[in-house]
């Protein structure tokens, strides 16, 4: 699982049948210090994410089970809204 910052979405007005519901959105992942870390990933939003939340990512076999079809072809799934974090140091 990664954080993540919503930095856009991405509209596409023809796309794979199993994704025709499916709200897209550009998410750049962060490190606990919520600094940008890697590369920015689309990800399918299962929870209805806003621009600039910080949110919870799942990937690969795992972000197939958010939606309704363990087939469908997700690599990367928007899970949760972050709303704090709190570290022990």
């Amino acid at each position: 699982m990664l954080i993540g910052k919503v930095i856009g979405r991405v509209v596409a007005t023809r796309k794979e049948a199993k994704l025709m519901a499916a709200k897209l959105i550009v998410v750049q992942p962060l490190d606990l210090n919520y600094k940008p870390s890697g590369v920015p990933m689309v990800c399918i939003d299962a929870v209805g994410a806003g621009y600039k939340e910080t949110v919870l990512i799942v990937q690969g076999s795992s972000a197939r089970l958010v939606t309704d079809q363990s087939n469908n072809p997700v690599d990367a799934a928007i899970v949760g809204i972050v709303d704090s974090i709190q570290l022990d140091k």
